[in-house]
């Protein structure tokens, strides 16, 4: 009998590329197809309707009821002129997924036919189940009112024949139930914080947008041996398997040629994702085999985390479409890179200003200094909070290995800034040095055009790396919600700059001159904030030593990690700024827990099963053959020569027999340790007891398991190997 794994590794062998219909426009004719942009709203809305959602989206206007009805109407026929009959609230509920229920456009005519109507009742608001989605707590089971209310601010689309309409998720007494809403009240909050600050140096400043860019880490999988790993099917990363002879020591992978049927899927991705008004840019081979990256251009953050929401959704079904399942979780293969989504973020102003982007005068360059040292003490003064919002089960395999930042939340600035940053702190002057933009290198190769070289190096072991005009929040997991980072990062620096506002106007206040205030009060916060800087490097345990000496959260445990929410100063934070209060951060926290709980829970039982009923049958079965071999010996040669020429053998059966033993004595060691923590009560002791006593015996049976596919005869062997998950195309 042929065995299973063989045949489904022959039929990923023999899988050609999916042809892909090209659109024959170019990108830019064709980009934001399916979405109601601008363009559209002008050509379906009436122009004072038009005027007053605009200003709704651009300047923070209430929404007024009374415009619902035609703005709905006018939604309508759009989306039907483009083959929509269905529509759905499009939300982001605390599974790290996103929701939606589709409901179609026709209602009674009350004439015995149907009529294809969308009132403005219905694209506010609905009322989805909230008792069957993750709330903490808030919301009981026989409690089932919840509201979606919908988001002006990020543009309806179209996936397939329905409409997707952005919303908020709340319960029926108001608290949020999602990710979305949070993250517009931290948005709103760094909106005024930045603002006033901004007004030090330029009067004409309205708003400030928080600017997002993430780069999307994914591995690719044939279907076909995906199917065959029940580990993958269920928790999105091999729970066992030998490293292969050949994974990426040779650094060839990286920014290597891409293959063929992957370069057809990108491809495919990239036109659907363009269509959407995704503006992807970048497409690469990452460092692992198999492992490849795509990242858009920077947008506003609010769309840039709805847009990469939708992203994964579609990658999910692309893949399908050409024979592969995408992994977003970090770390799918043991002993190569995970994968990250780093988040590129910034600030700027309705003006036209970056303000983490250096200037060219004197005001410019105190602008751009404030800046920096205030988001430098958000992360001081928030890094627990901030580990905890990238934070979780799957991340923490990622976190710390020789791809990802440590699980210690510290800024690299580059030698220029960090000079810059300690001359004002030492000196006794208003004075500031200017900040060089990018300097030439010229090399020894005429034909080769001079360089620029920026200001700052990379940093890949700093969590939270300043690269020139923006921060880089690398900590981030590939499959996490980019909205929880950014909604504890925006919160803080709002918290950093209105804390700066209020003691430069009390300095002013107090006679001080406003130059003079503003780099005193910097002056304090380079020094406060200062233990936060490190350019060296992160994976080393010297680090580790120095960072707890200088006070950073050292933190490693996910489920304590969680509780930095419910730090005092997370709270009161939180709460001042209008973002989320107690209750609601006290039933996230839950919903962080009892995630843990089950993602920890689902791996155990999956190990459990592959290890009773995979590895023992399979090493079983070797070893009866090698048993039978060594019989057979005896039969043929005398008893001492028999003996001397299966030793090998007999060396083998002991060992199997051992590892089985072992193997066997974990799993029953696991299900009685999950039995245990399964008894206690509260989510949090829970979570504790699944991540000290249930997760590390995982780790002792995949020891066993590991050793004996390197045992067992390669015929036997049912689940398909590193080599063949990580180099089949």
């Amino acid at each position: 009998m042929v065995n299973l794994r063989f045949q489904v590794v022959a039929e990923a062998f023999r899988k050609k590329p999916v042809e892909v219909c090209t659109p024959q426009e170019r990108p830019s004719e064709y980009f934001a197809k399916n979405v109601f942009t601008r363009e559209k709203m002008y050509k379906y809305l009436p122009k004072d309707i038009y005027d007053r959602l605009t200003d709704v989206i651009d300047n923070g206007s209430r929404l007024d009821r009374s415009v619902a009805d035609a703005v709905a109407d006018g939604i309508r026929r759009w989306a039907a002129d483009n083959g929509a009959t269905h529509y759905t609230h499009w939300f982001q509920p605390l599974t790290e997924g996103t929701a939606e229920k589709h409901d179609s456009f026709i209602e009674h005519d009350m004439k015995g036919g149907m009529v294809e109507e969308f009132s403005g009742k219905l694209l506010v608001q609905q009322e989805p189940d909230a008792s069957s989605f993750p709330s903490g707590g808030i919301r009981n089971t026989f409690e089932a009112r919840g509201y979606s209310a919908w988001d002006p601010t990020s543009p309806v689309f179209i996936m397939d024949d329905t409409l997707c309409i952005p919303t908020v998720f709340i319960s029926y007494t108001g608290e949020a139930l999602d990710y979305k809403a949070p993250l517009l009240r931290a948005l709103h909050a760094v909106n005024i914080a930045a603002t006033d600050v901004c007004r030090y140096f330029y009067t004409d400043v309205r708003k400030v947008n928080s600017n997002l860019g993430w780069e999307q880490e994914y591995f690719l999988v044939d279907e076909g041996l995906y199917s065959a790993r029940p580990d993958l099917l269920l928790t999105g990363r091999t729970l066992m398997g030998h490293a292969s002879a050949k994974n990426q020591q040779m650094d060839d992978h990286y920014f290597g040629i891409i293959p063929d049927r992957v370069q057809a899927f990108m491809k495919d991705l990239e036109i659907r994702a363009l269509e959407l008004g995704i503006p992807c840019k970048t497409r690469h081979n990452e460092v692992a085999p198999n492992q490849f990256e795509l990242a858009p251009i920077f947008e506003e953050t609010n769309l840039a985390v709805d847009h990469n929401m939708l992203l994964m959704s579609l990658m999910k079904k692309t893949a399908r479409r050409h024979g592969f399942r995408v992994l977003l979780h970090e770390k799918p293969f043991a002993g190569i890179n995970g994968s990250g989504k780093h988040n590129n973020w910034s600030l700027s102003t309705d003006t036209g200003i970056l303000l983490h982007s250096p200037g060219k005068t004197p005001p410019d360059n105190l602008r751009f200094v404030v800046f920096i040292v205030e988001t430098l003490m958000g992360v001081y003064r928030h890094g627990g909070l901030l580990k905890a919002s990238i934070m979780s089960a799957t991340n923490a395999h990622r976190l710390g290995a020789n791809e990802a930042p440590p699980a210690i939340i510290s800024s690299f600035l580059g030698k220029q800034l960090s000079a810059l940053l300690d001359h004002i702190e030492n000196s006794d002057t208003d004075a500031l040095i200017a900040m060089a933009g990018k300097q030439g290198m010229k090399l020894d190769i005429p034909e080769i055009p001079e360089l620029l070289i920026d200001n700052t190096d990379r940093n890949r072991t700093s969590p939270f790396a300043f690269t020139g005009n923006r921060f880089e929040f690398r900590a981030v997991g590939s499959e996490a919600n980019c909205a929880s980072a950014m909604t504890a990062l925006n919160a803080a620096v709002a918290e950093a700059l209105s804390d700066f506002k209020t003691r430069v106007d009390n300095l002013i206040a107090s006679g001080r001159d406003k130059t003079g205030a503003i780099i005193d009060i910097l002056r304090q916060d380079i020094r406060t904030c200062k233990p936060v800087r490190f350019d060296g490097n992160g994976y080393s345990d010297e680090w580790v030593a120095e960072a707890s000496r200088r006070g950073l959260d050292c933190q490693t445990s996910c489920p304590e990690i969680f509780r930095s929410y419910l730090d005092e100063k997370s709270v009161a934070m939180f709460s001042r700024l209008g973002i989320m209060s107690e209750k609601e951060l006290e039933a996230r926290n839950e919903v962080k827990w009892e995630t843990y709980t089950k993602k920890i829970q689902i791996e155990a039982r999956v190990m459990g099963d592959m290890s009773m009923n995979h590895i023992i049958p399979v090493a079983t079965h070797y070893q009866s053959m090698l048993i039978k071999n060594v019989s057979n010996m005896r039969g043929i040669f005398k008893a001492e020569k028999a003996d001397r020429l299966s030793a090998r053998n007999i060396e083998l059966i002991e060992e199997i027999a051992a590892r089985i033993a072992a193997i066997e004595d974990g799993v029953d060691a696991l299900v009685e340790a999950r039995r245990v923590a399964n008894r206690i009560n509260g989510a949090y002791e829970r979570a504790v007891a699944y991540h000290d006593t249930v997760a590390p015996k995982m780790e002792t049976i995949r020891r066993e398991t590991d050793r004996l596919e390197l045992i067992v005869e390669d015929d036997l062997w049912t689940l398909p190997k590193y080599r063949e998950l990580l180099f089949i195309r």
